[in-house]
């Protein structure tokens, strides 16, 4: 314990996968920063403002989460913030390649800063904020996978 960790994420929306590893990392570190990408390379759903707010009521009640906005290079972010650790989420083999590369690239810049994979629980393998979005968008039931906050902000937005 007593290290600060930084989890990255576009968070588009945030879903109860994304929240699963939150509350795991919070075990682990004294501090988890969850960091809210305003990524220009991804045309987001909800605006960078929204994905926070919407991240900061889901995470509501863990103590040593912070949850903030970032446009710039990661481990510089992380730098910042005293984070030494960088968490990146699991779910399936297919994600693996991807996550590999950037943690090597992140390692390349930052040597003094870790990336640390966590799996979501079993129940979460399959979610992802894409996923989410497509069945709000056809008018199907995302209350299991979601805060009803974000359900609610979600279909708002599909209207």
């Amino acid at each position: 314990m007593g290290k600060r960790a930084i989890y990255p994420g576009t968070f588009d929306p945030l879903t109860n996968g994304h929240s699963d590893l939150v509350q795991r990392a919070a075990r682990l570190f004294e501090h988890v920063v969850v960091a809210v990408a305003t990524n220009p390379g991804k045309r987001p759903r909800f605006c960078a403002e929204e994905r926070i707010e919407l991240a900061r009521i889901a995470l509501n009640g863990i103590d040593n989460v912070e949850v903030c906005g970032f446009d710039q290079l990661l481990v510089k972010f992380a730098k910042e913030k005293q984070a030494s650790v960088i968490i990146r989420g699991l779910r399936a083999v297919s994600d693996f390649e991807y996550e590999f590369q950037l943690a090597g690239m992140n390692r390349k810049l930052a040597a003094d800063i870790e990336t640390l994979f966590l799996m979501p629980s079993e129940k979460y393998t399959y979610l992802s904020s894409s996923l989410v979005r497509e069945i709000a968008a056809l008018g199907g039931d995302i209350s299991a996978f979601v805060h009803p906050e974000i359900e609610t902000a979600l279909c708002r937005k599909m209207r």
